[in-house]
């Protein structure tokens, strides 16, 4: 049994325009059936409005689905009793550092989560001294959040989550605010804590160079999922992933440019290395 399982999930967001008017009903999810297993790298695309950020909020019963049903380690979402378990099993981390650092000091902010959770004080500094290495962050332990650049805040919300020690990680766009050396920092920090201590890591975003490492892709469009599988496998239907107004990693529609024109290619490359030695072959 996967360690995240949703079977016939749905959502619906409730607008009310005036008082007294009959709110407008928007289903920001529809019938959507997935299964993660413990350690696996997920990533979740689409474009804005496709439901990936309430999907999202699901994982860990900041959102209860109006149909279908959520477990977490096969605990129901829906059920109150269970919802402190859920969420120390699933941390999860917003797009918006500044959103979720509270502490006046690094090292501070990153105890904080630990200390709610009645961490006795020596495990919650070894704890911090332990996330912000996971992270890369440990030479900033004494330093303002304020004056750390946003890649670096946000290692530091991650290093706060991790500090709470849960088995999966929800990631919703963290790197949406950031630019490329800073998604990269963010990226690498990310992939070291799925490889090295075994946490399942779901990764919403809409970059596609972001999920060319990850064990399994899901694809939401219009509250639905509407493809998955492998890396390879998503990125082998460059046309579907156009029509649902996504793009592809540009070696692979480098690759599949060069494909059209009668070069012999596999399809699917995803790295620049790949693209190469098949050209080379």
């Amino acid at each position: 049994m996967g360690m995240i399982r949703a079977a016939g999930l749905g959502y619906e967001y409730l607008r009310y325009e005036e008082e007294g008017q009959e709110p407008e009903v928007t289903k920001a999810i529809e019938d959507v059936s997935l299964e993660i297993q413990k350690g696996q790298f997920i990533a979740v695309l689409g474009h804005n409005g496709s439901g990936k950020s309430t999907l999202a909020k699901h994982i860990n019963a900041l959102l209860v689905p109006t149909e279908g049903t959520m477990w977490v380690d096969d605990m129901k979402t829906t059920d109150e009793e269970d919802v402190w378990k859920i969420r120390q099993k699933a941390g999860m981390v917003f797009q918006n550092p500044d959103n979720q650092i509270i502490g006046n000091v690094v090292e501070e902010d990153v105890g904080f989560g630990p200390e709610n959770l009645g961490v006795p004080t020596d495990e919650i500094w070894k704890r911090v001294e332990e996330s912000l290495t996971a992270t890369g962050m440990i030479s900033y332990r004494a330093h303002s959040p304020n004056k750390l650049s946003g890649g670096q805040k946000q290692r530091v919300a991650i290093a706060g989550v991790m500090a709470m020690q849960p088995e999966c990680i929800v990631l919703d766009e963290p790197t949406a605010m950031l630019d490329p050396n800073g998604r990269k920092e963010v990226l690498r920090a990310v992939r070291k804590l799925n490889e090295e201590k075994g946490v399942t890591v779901i990764l919403i975003t809409h970059y596609m160079e972001e999920v060319v490492f990850a064990d399994r892709v899901f694809v939401m469009d219009n509250g639905k999922l509407v493809m998955q599988g492998t890396p390879r496998e998503i990125f082998s239907e460059v046309e579907k992933l156009k029509e649902l107004r996504l793009d592809v990693p540009q070696v692979t529609l480098l690759a599949y440019e060069l494909r059209k024109n009668g070069v012999d290619l596999p399809e699917g490359i995803l790295t620049i290395e790949e693209l190469v030695n098949a050209l080379c072959h």
